[in-house]
């Protein structure tokens, strides 16, 4: 079992015709447990800073427009992620067996990465090359 998870989030866009990545978030998880809550969290404040409730009254009229039905719905997809049980134990086997966990939603202009792994995995692969280098 893997103990501490080190989680991020990023997003990504291009500007002046390179890719850029805009780093929204780092947490070390000391369980992981912490680390899902932390996963949906911050796939939720993603999801609502896209899309807010237009009622809300710290909003100017026309601040908020509907965009195109052609762009993809990330955050109907953020938001159907973190309800999904089936998803979220998917990810919590991946993390416990100490794989690396990815999750990637794009619209027209951005891609969100929410970006999970073991600690302890990390440390394993920076020993492996070590043991493998041929002596003579």
């Amino acid at each position: 079992m893997h103990d501490e998870f080190l989680c991020h989030v990023t997003a990504y866009g291009t500007c002046d015709g390179r890719r850029i990545g805009v780093p929204l978030g780092t947490y070390r998880a000391p369980t992981l447990a912490l680390a899902l809550w932390w996963l949906r969290d911050r796939a939720s404040w993603i999801a609502e800073r896209l899309d807010p409730v237009p009622e809300n009254p710290h909003f100017p009229a026309g601040a908020l427009v509907p965009v195109a039905e052609t762009v993809s719905d990330v955050p109907g997809v953020l938001r159907a992620w973190c309800a999904d049980v089936v998803q979220q134990e998917l990810v919590a086997d991946e993390l416990a067996g100490g794989r690396l966990v990815r999750i990637a939603i794009s619209d027209d202009t951005t891609e969100y990465e929410l970006l999970a792994e073991s600690i302890d995995a990390l440390r394993m692969q920076r020993t492996v090359p070590a043991l493998v280098v041929p002596v003579a």
